[in-house]
């Protein structure tokens, strides 16, 4: 994030609002939520490549279906964005938490499920429609806690928390070693 904050430039003049109030580039092709038009992608000489944002984030989407539960949503995003179809039931509510504050302060639930290749029905990646470059990263566990404190990856707090949620909670379960 920093490193696109560091080497991003203003958008370009024809994203500019007309006197109707309009983007003229929105016409041409929708908007990410960067400002990058979807026809850009990584070729544009305007904005740095997607790979300048990357950051090691959890599984997660926004609450916006009023008619599907918490963990049906989460199911779905599982889905979508990591290609595993783990039933709803299965998936067990650790917490919610605020992030983002000052800012957004926007409700966070973290939720846990176990995996295995019987689960996995794609290979993942989220919708690139909507803007996501998503890679599944599967971490070893003895290299767990290595990775959560080494602050050269760049990487949400939700990330260190989970890591440590697993290292207290799973890892005396199954007696694996989380390299603390």
């Amino acid at each position: 994030m920093c490193e696109w904050e560091r080497i991003k430039t203003q958008p370009p003049k024809s994203a500019e609002k007309t006197e109707e109030g309009a983007s003229e580039s929105a016409a041409a092709a929708p908007e990410s939520p960067e400002g990058q038009s979807a026809s850009e992608g990584e070729s544009s000489s305007q904005w740095p490549p997607a790979s300048a944002g990357i950051t090691y984030e959890l599984c997660a989407g926004l609450v916006d279906k009023p008619d599907l539960s918490l963990e049906e949503i989460a199911r779905q995003e599982v889905l979508e964005e990591c290609g595993y179809d783990v039933p709803a039931s299965k998936l067990k509510r650790i917490t919610s938490y605020r992030s983002g504050v000052g800012v957004t302060g926007a409700k966070q639930t973290m939720f846990y499920a176990e995996v295995s290749d019987d689960n996995c029905v794609s290979a993942g990646g989220g919708e690139p429609k909507e803007g996501e470059l998503i890679e599944v990263v599967k971490v070893p566990l003895h290299e767990a806690m290595t990775f959560a404190y080494d602050e050269r990856i760049p990487k949400t707090m939700g990330v260190i928390f989970s890591f440590i949620w697993f290292h207290n909670n799973m890892s005396p379960k199954y007696k694996i070693s989380t390299n603390v």
